[in-house]
């Protein structure tokens, strides 16, 4: 995964709001009338956090009629999780030949 993808999904998963989202998402897709129903913010306010995480690939939108219905992309959030999974907390303090 990209290092500028990893930046967008960290930014998008930087409101709350949007992280609450995408952990609602998890349990399978949700119509837009439905994810607005569990937060006190207009229809406007959830259709902006929807087109962020639409945008950094975290989540894909299926228009039904005049209804949007939202799911997790599970490709992206997998590539973003074997990202951090990567990550290690190694220190150079930690090394016998420390510069440090």
């Amino acid at each position: 995964m990209e290092l500028t993808n990893v930046a967008l999904i960290c930014k998008a998963l930087g409101d709350s709001n949007r992280l609450e989202i995408v952990q609602m998402l998890s349990d399978g897709e949700k119509c837009g009338c439905r994810l607005l129903e569990k937060f006190e913010i207009t229809q406007p306010t959830l259709s902006h956090h929807m087109k962020i995480l639409v945008e950094c690939g975290l989540v894909n939108d299926r228009k039904e009629g005049k209804w949007h219905h939202y799911s997790l992309n599970c490709d992206t959030l997998l590539e973003f999780k074997n990202f951090i999974g990567s990550l290690t907390c190694e220190s150079c303090c930690d090394k016998k030949d420390s510069c440090c």
